[in-house]
């Protein structure tokens, strides 16, 4: 789950990371209101989005004036601002952060990830603020700075004075330093998170640490543990499939192909959609049931997949072992005769109560097209997409 920039800054807060005043605004009437409590003489206002690369598509501008600030506010509320990360799509601007603008001297890079490979916090830092870290790790990785975390000790002081020292910071910035990193860290703990980054770090012209922008994602795993994070949540930031797709607790990405998958368990979903393209096809989603899902929500899975307007075939793909084979046949059946289905749909199944499972589908007078393996199942799909189109 990914939440605002304004929101990320006021939860680091929390944690005596330092950030500079704002308010949020809907309106551009807010917005000045926004600029005169701030007092200026100098603002930013910044579009709010769930993507990075604001500034570079227009949705990060400096204002001079109370006017300027209500004038930039009425240009991007509404706006559809695209980035790198949006897509050629692009996403709806709805609010708008006002914050005081600061003197900056230099402008660094500071991030923590969850790094699987060592399944420990990993700080990264770099000289090479305001730059896509991607761009860096690609023409400068060894500008970066990486500096993994044991969590049976947690954020060490000495761990700080690493970081800073190869980010070239002197005197009383190593200590700031060192104090704003460890309440980043303790905020990446203790919220869940699975991202932190704070782009550009910035070091203001009298030696004060800054997070000019900042950015957090976290575990959705663990969102039934931090109420006050799930409040932050905004759905207008979300794929609405991924919205129904959360109700039924279904783990569901959207993606832009059109042979949609319906599969159990996360790594043979990976690898359905793998195959998928060596036969040539483009999955449409990636699709985990789970291993102990009811006839209801794979019946919901089923109409969710339909719903996508891309899609022009399906491929369900379960190999049961928690999961019984007659209940996916049962909600693929049902689903199926609810929305009239008119694409190909191939199914493979094995596992428990697979004849059974194939003994309900072909009773259903369906034109299901069975599937021996995963290869055959692909192949079909693929050619009966083909032929339909």
């Amino acid at each position: 789950m990914n939440i605002h920039e304004y929101q990320a800054k006021a939860l680091l807060k929390e944690y005596g990371v330092t950030v500079l005043r704002g308010q949020v605004a809907y309106t551009p009437e807010e917005a000045e209101q926004a600029a005169r409590a701030l007092g200026g003489p100098v603002w930013v206002v910044k579009a709010q989005i769930h993507a990075g690369g604001r500034g570079k598509g227009g949705g990060v501008k400096l204002a001079r004036s109370v006017e300027e600030v209500r004038q930039l506010a009425d240009k991007m509320l509404g706006m559809t601002l695209v980035t790198h990360q949006t897509g050629p799509q692009g996403r709806v601007v709805k609010r708008v952060y006002i914050e005081d603008g600061c003197n900056i001297a230099r402008e660094l890079y500071l991030g923590a990830v969850l790094d699987r490979a060592t399944s420990r916090v990993t700080f990264m830092a770099s000289t090479e603020g305001g730059v896509e870290i991607e761009e860096v790790a690609a023409k400068h990785p060894e500008k970066i700075i990486k500096v993994a975390i044991d969590p049976a000790t947690g954020f060490q002081s000495f761990h700080g004075r690493l970081l800073a020292f190869g980010l070239g910071l002197k005197g009383k910035e190593v200590g700031r330093a060192v104090a704003f990193m460890k309440g980043l860290y303790q905020c990446f703990v203790e919220r869940d998170a699975s991202l932190v980054e704070i782009n550009p770090l910035v070091v203001t012209a009298e030696g004060d640490l800054v997070a000019l922008d900042a950015k957090m994602n976290f575990d959705s795993n663990a969102l039934y543990r931090q109420p006050k994070i799930m409040e932050l949540r905004d759905l207008d930031e979300e794929d609405p499939h991924e919205i129904e797709a959360s109700r039924h607790e279904l783990n569901y990405i959207k993606l832009d192909g059109n042979i949609a998958c319906m599969v159990n368990g996360a790594g043979l979903a990976m690898a359905t959609m793998d195959i998928i393209k060596l036969y040539g096809g483009e999955p449409a989603n990636f699709l985990d049931v789970g291993g102990g899902a009811t006839k209801e929500r794979v019946t919901a899975a089923f109409k969710l997949l339909l719903s996508d307007p891309n899609v022009e075939g399906v491929l369900v793909n379960i190999f049961g072992g928690i999961m019984r084979c007659d209940v996916i046949a049962e909600g693929v059946v049902a689903a199926a005769r609810e929305v009239n289905l008119n694409v190909p749909l191939v199914v493979r199944l094995e596992g428990t109560n697979v004849d059974l499972g194939k003994q309900i589908m072909r009773e259903s007078g369906l034109p299901i097209i069975p599937a021996d393996d995963l290869a055959d199942a692909a192949e079909k799909v693929v050619n009966a997409v083909k032929k339909a189109a």
